[in-house]
């Protein structure tokens, strides 16, 4: 009779202490995606920050080219308010083509093209592009393990009715903004 009282007691004691373990390990999963979200969220807000400096420079060279401008900021605009990554995705997207046709003005115009603010100012978004290409990986790899994490078994016992549940990739959607803006000097 004692071997059964122990495992009686022994049963659910060990799974309330697996449901415990497994629930700290998706919390800590959950919050290394969004660690890695914020970091994602600095590199862009410095990007959409570096942008109107980027036009204003351009202006002063090319100021009738106003329809690009007004596409790069109006791209600029709606990458900023972007709540989610998935909305990330599309509008850092469009924002990348309209940075590219930008930078296609300046091989139209020499003296912009050797403007000391319009070169650091490149210089700057390339390496801001740089950063925000290595922290999208490291987020998307937060996001993988996490997902996988929710979706395997025993785990997938307890993460749903926990309140766990999958996180969106950060991904371009167009192949040509996929790769960062080309910034030639």
């Amino acid at each position: 009779m004692t071997l059964g009282v122990g495992l009686a007691i022994g049963i659910p004691v060990v799974v309330i202490l697996w449901i415990i373990v497994a629930y700290n390990g998706l919390v800590r999963r959950r919050l290394d995606v969004r660690g890695a979200w914020a970091q994602i969220d600095v590199v862009l807000r410095r990007r959409h920050d570096l942008i109107p400096n980027l036009v204003e420079t351009v202006k002063g060279y090319a100021a009738h080219e106003k329809e690009t401008l007004d596409r790069v900021i109006s791209a600029r605009n709606h990458a900023a308010s972007a709540a989610t990554p998935g909305a990330h995705s599309a509008a850092e997207g469009m924002l990348s083509g309209a940075l590219r046709q930008l930078f296609a003005l300046s091989e139209a115009y020499p003296d912009l093209k050797a403007n000391a603010n319009f070169q650091q100012l490149s210089g700057e978004l390339a390496t801001t592009e740089n950063v925000i290409s290595a922290a999208r990986q490291e987020y998307n790899r937060a996001v993988g393990g996490y997902n996988e994490a929710i979706a395997v078994f025993p785990t997938v016992l307890i993460a749903g009715p926990l309140g766990f549940r999958a996180e969106e990739f950060f991904e371009l959607d167009e192949p040509a903004a996929k790769e960062a803006p080309k910034v030639k000097f």
